[in-house]
């Protein structure tokens, strides 16, 4: 189900729902390094995983979070994106407005 609801995004979005997931998975990684050097016990650190080692570890057990996260907030981005730049929600172009026509003289 997910499978398919992403290359749906994907296809409706392209790149933006791409770069969406990446900029999460930034920052979760980030926000593990920093919770993970200001104390946050994570057991793996133990040993020979180093701090990026062990975040990157719990941010892939993030991943369907991660992904779910994407499905939702890509849309939203979207939208954000388009008020940003000044432009209005995508919708069909309205039929052009028929020409009045002269009667015919009999």
């Amino acid at each position: 189900m997910t499978k398919e609801r992403l290359k749906a995004l994907l296809a409706e979005y392209g790149q933006l729902a791409l770069y969406t997931y990446l900029g999460l998975f930034a920052v979760v990684l980030t926000g593990f390094i920093v919770a993970i050097k200001a104390g946050f016990a994570v057991a793996s650190t133990e040993g020979t995983l180093t701090v990026v080692g062990a975040a990157w570890l719990a941010t892939k057990a993030t991943q369907p979070l991660r992904i779910a996260a994407t499905l939702a907030l890509t849309p939203l981005v979207s939208v954000a994106l388009r008020k940003l730049r000044g432009q209005r929600a995508t919708r069909p172009p309205a039929p052009p407005e028929p020409t009045p026509t002269e009667p015919k003289a009999d």
